[in-house]
């Protein structure tokens, strides 16, 4: 029977046969012994990691260990609030601090727990996630937008369905419409700035 640690663009976590191909964690245990999910998130440390790394192996949902989430792609982790891993991809995750600099236009690289700070009440407040609405023109390509109760990545001229496994059906992009942004525009900004995510290989179909 699958556990309840896929997470989907709204940031829920939810059960699911499908497979991601990038995990993460928020921050701590949000299981119990029985391995069922009893909070969505431990601290404000939301992060995406690789599948694999260093040979290491863990038993999903161990006692007392952080617990090991599972997304689509890095857009969806994206929407769902969750920031590149600083120790198992280091590379990207100082290609998105960057973006970070240029978007905020400081003069130093920021640090994990700067952008955290700002991160945490982008992305959730009251125990609800946080949302935006934008025009769909001004939205860089990896950002997830709600149309109809249901979440499409924005790519090119189209928007996809996303589903647990795959990208499915497409929806021409309408630039003047205003529409929910589900992505945080911190990492929106980020985006914009030209760190571009890892995507599912369905949308390239």
């Amino acid at each position: 029977m699958p556990l309840q640690n896929r997470v989907d663009p709204f940031g829920n976590l939810m059960k699911t046969a499908a497979r991601g191909t990038m995990m993460g964690n928020r921050g701590g245990a949000l299981h119990n012994g029985d391995r069922e999910i009893f909070r969505s998130y431990k601290s404000r440390r939301w992060i995406t990691c690789v599948l694999e790394f260093r040979g290491r192996h863990r038993v999903v949902m161990s006692p007392n260990r952080y617990t090991e989430l599972f997304f689509l792609d890095e857009a969806v982790a994206f929407a769902a609030g969750h920031r590149p891993c600083a120790e198992c991809r280091r590379e990207r995750y100082n290609a998105f601090k960057y973006a970070w600099q240029l978007a905020h236009r400081e003069h130093h690289a920021p640090f994990a727990d700067q952008m955290d700070l700002e991160l945490h009440p982008a992305r959730i407040d009251k125990g609800k996630k946080v949302t935006h609405d934008a025009p769909l023109r001004s939205l860089p390509d990896g950002c997830f937008v709600q149309v109809e109760e249901r979440a499409y990545l924005v790519l090119g001229d189209s928007l996809l369905h996303w589903t647990p496994s795959a990208y499915i059906g497409k929806r021409k992009r309408t630039k003047n419409r205003i529409v929910t942004v589900l992505t945080q525009k911190p990492i929106v900004n980020c985006l914009q700035c030209g760190y571009a995510p890892q995507i599912h290989e369905t949308a390239r179909h």
